[in-house]
């Protein structure tokens, strides 16, 4: 882009920062959510509030599926990039 185009985007760069800021924030997020250790975490979180009587057994089987599903995608992504970043 030249410097005439970059003139009259000026108006918008605030869009485009507070675009990049949204983009980064949900990078780190889909990051933080497929991480094969915060699954595992959750796993274990889940697994004590059935021992403790918090949940039922359904809730449970309902859950651990969610949570399975997501360490899944988690370590398929992770077996096809090189720096650990998902599509």
């Amino acid at each position: 882009m030249g410097l005439i185009g970059e003139v009259l985007m000026l108006p918008f760069a605030p869009a485009r920062g507070a675009g990049w800021v949204i983009r980064q924030v949900l990078e780190e997020a889909e990051r933080v959510y497929y991480d094969p250790a915060t699954v595992r975490a959750e796993l274990a979180a889940l697994e004590q509030r059935l021992e403790a009587g918090e949940i039922d057994e359904q809730e449970f089987d309902q859950l651990e599926d969610e949570l399975l599903d997501r360490l899944e995608i988690a370590l398929r992504g992770n077996a096809g990039t090189d720096n650990g970043t998902f599509a």
